[in-house]
């Protein structure tokens, strides 16, 4: 039996480790692999079959489940089985296992990402979920987005809108520009503008308001144009992310088919064969899953001009380097990342240099400088923060020290007045000496 022990205790160890390392945020391979998918039912399955294979064919294991599921859990033994969450469950008020509400907020708390879509009746736990993220979706009852203008001729109460207005942004959707419009079934949403770290992904055209297709509309509604957000995006500061979509079919094969109509004032409306929906779909999620838009600093450097060791201490007006590596994850590997605006601050109670480092083009971002006639514990802080992409903060303490007083030079320019004038009243006394004594 005692033979028998230690395998015994080497493989439960073990296999404890792996249900440790399943989930876990790793700075090597950020991007998710492991996804749970919530499903209102399984049909799911197959009218939004096109988006689920696009993640398959990246790679991802999915995992789906009903959100009414006894065995749902998203840990076991304190460890996250998944590593992201796909919730296509907008009608379910109650969820099953042990998943509720705070179990998910703090699934993102943990630093894990997360896709929530919604629909017209969504359920509590999709409102308490997108309004913990800084979305809140459309209050009224049967409300859902309206738009007589620009819409789809896939439906008759001209509730399917056809919007353009998307983020800037090649870092959420990608390099290559979605020219056609985007068809959106759903709720609006609002988000607050001071929030800094919510974004709208997808902004309603001007035409557009929140009402029910049955209602008159009798004035102008609260939520209308441009103050409604169909799709956000949240990156929390632990670089957690969560996409939030007012519409599931967004994200459906017949959405991401069927054809669209973009109308431009001034101008003839133009056919597109294809929605914008499906590249939207895809660039968004990865993004959200850490495909793109994630860096890392590697190689941190600062040394004396012409000096290879690190200094554990400097002096003033010392001329002193500085570098770093920065890459950016493309989903498979690190790549070298290009920027001209990222700065070096060198920073005592406030900044007293500040540069921006050069960069060779290849990820290797440097620069020089001296440092001022200020001594004190000094740090070199790099604080870069862009759209779409996880934040770079970097500081290191270094102490700054005033010469010492066999450092200072023997004589200096400007004293040489104080020394002429010292000379001088010496070779009068003496003039005056001589003068004294022998005048009669």
């Amino acid at each position: 039996m005692a033979a028998l022990g230690k395998p015994l205790l080497l493989v439960v160890l073990l296999a404890v480790a792996a249900v440790h390392q399943v989930g876990a945020f790793s700075e090597e391979t950020p991007t998710d692999q492991r996804i749970l998918v919530l499903l209102d039912d399984f049909g799911i399955k197959a009218t939004h079959s096109m988006y689920f294979k696009s993640l398959t064919d990246r790679g991802y294991d999915l995992h789906f489940k009903l959100a009414d599921d006894a065995s749902l859990a998203l840990q076991k033994y304190g460890a996250y089985l998944y590593d992201a969450l796909i919730f296509f469950a907008p009608t379910f008020d109650v969820l099953g296992g042990s998943l509720d509400v705070a179990v998910i907020l703090d699934f993102i708390d943990s630093g894990h990402d997360v896709v929530l879509a919604a629909e017209g009746g969504a359920s509590d736990v999709v409102r308490d979920i997108a309004t913990e993220c800084g979305v809140d979706l459309e209050e009224e009852e049967n409300a859902v987005v309206v738009d007589h203008v620009n819409h789809s001729s896939l439906d008759a109460d001209h509730t399917i809108v056809a919007a353009s207005d998307l983020i800037q942004s090649k870092a959420i959707l990608g390099p290559k520009t979605i020219e056609a419009p985007v068809l959106f079934r759903g709720l609006g949403m609002s988000v607050n503008p001071s929030n800094e770290l919510v974004v709208k992904v997808l902004t309603a055209p001007p035409t557009t308001f929140s009402s029910s297709p049955s209602a008159k509309v009798a004035k102008v509604p609260t939520a209308h144009g441009r103050n409604l957000v169909l799709v956000a995006a949240l990156q929390a500061r632990n670089h957690a992310r969560v996409l939030v979509s007012g519409s599931l079919d967004l994200f459906s094969d017949k959405f991401f088919l069927a054809s669209v109509e973009k109308k431009t004032p001034g101008a003839a409306p133009t056919n597109f064969e294809k929605s914008g929906n499906e590249q939207f779909a895809v660039e968004a999620t990865k993004w959200t899953l850490h495909e793109r838009g994630h860096l890392r600093a590697t190689n941190v450097r600062h040394h004396k001009v012409d000096e290879v060791a690190e200094g554990a201490v400097y002096r003033i007006r010392d001329e002193v380097e500085y570098s770093l590596d920065i890459q950016e994850w493309d989903g498979a590997k690190w790549v070298p990342y290009h920027a001209d605006d990222v700065q070096l601050q060198f920073f005592l109670m406030s900044p007293y240099v500040r540069k921006a480092l050069t960069s060779n083009k290849k990820g290797h971002f440097s620069t020089t400088f001296q440092i001022p006639d200020v001594y004190g514990v000094f740090q070199f802080k790099v604080d870069y923060h862009r759209l779409g992409y996880t934040d770079l903060n970097l500081a290191k303490q270094i102490p700054v020290r005033p010469f010492k007083h066999n450092e200072y030079e023997r004589f200096i320019g400007a004293a040489y007045p104080y020394y002429s004038s010292a000379f001088s009243l010496l070779f009068a006394f003496v003039i005056f000496g001589v003068v004294f004594l022998y005048n009669k």
